[in-house]
């Protein structure tokens, strides 16, 4: 066993413990705070989609990170990465990241993902939604405020949307991606590469 998945294994092994719905865990200092989320069924809006609901079925129990990343939390990803953007605000601290694009928040999640020793993504659009709608059991700050990047490419409408739960991908059309919020059942898109002071984002992972 390496020194580095000797580190990350105890909060593995401990968080592999937090499996109940509304249990919190961390994979490592100044990494996000997780929250058990169990899955179920659920009516999505179609929003202005003009599609009507679509229904979806998340079978298996995931986490989410209880609010947006933080900008404590992306500098000591930057301090890891010297290729990383580190971008400007006034404020920062524990306010949700902003001044980053979809394809950063993609840098982000592949590097928590080694330094945790677990798999990290972007939340799906429907994964999204759904945290929003059960809020999680009530643990999961969404900002209302501020839309929200996801892992999903864009699409006009919900046909062919996933029912599992899982992102809808790359398509040859387009490089735009999803976004989602401010409000439950608002949906727009931005470039893959954007960088803008409104935007947001929340990070999910499994639990095996």
């Amino acid at each position: 066993m390496t020194e580095e998945s000797s580190q990350s294994a105890p909060a593995m092994e401990y968080a592999a413990e937090m499996r109940a719905p509304g249990s919190c865990f961390s994979d490592g200092p100044m990494l996000p705070e997780m929250v058990v989320v169990a899955g179920g069924k659920f009516l999505m809006s179609p929003g202005d989609a003009g599609t009507a609901q679509h229904q979806v079925h998340l079978r298996c129990p995931f986490a989410v990170s209880r609010t947006p990343i933080t900008f404590e939390q992306w500098d000591t990803y930057c301090d890891g990465d010297a290729d990383a953007h580190r971008p400007y605000s006034r404020g920062r601290g524990r306010k949700p990241i902003i001044n980053v694009s979809w394809e950063d928040a993609e840098h982000y999640v592949r590097w928590l993902s080694i330094a945790s020793g677990r798999a990290y993504r972007l939340l799906s659009e429907t994964e999204w939604e759904y945290c929003c709608r059960t809020r999680g059991g009530g643990f999961i700050e969404i900002d209302q405020k501020l839309p929200q990047f996801v892992a999903d490419a864009w699409h006009e409408d919900l046909q062919g949307l996933p029912r599992d739960g899982s992102p809808w991908g790359l398509t040859d059309a387009t490089m735009w991606r999803v976004l989602r919020g401010p409000g439950v059942a608002a949906r727009g898109r931005v470039p893959h590469t954007r960088r803008t002071e409104s935007i947001t984002f929340h990070v999910a992972c499994g639990l095996d």
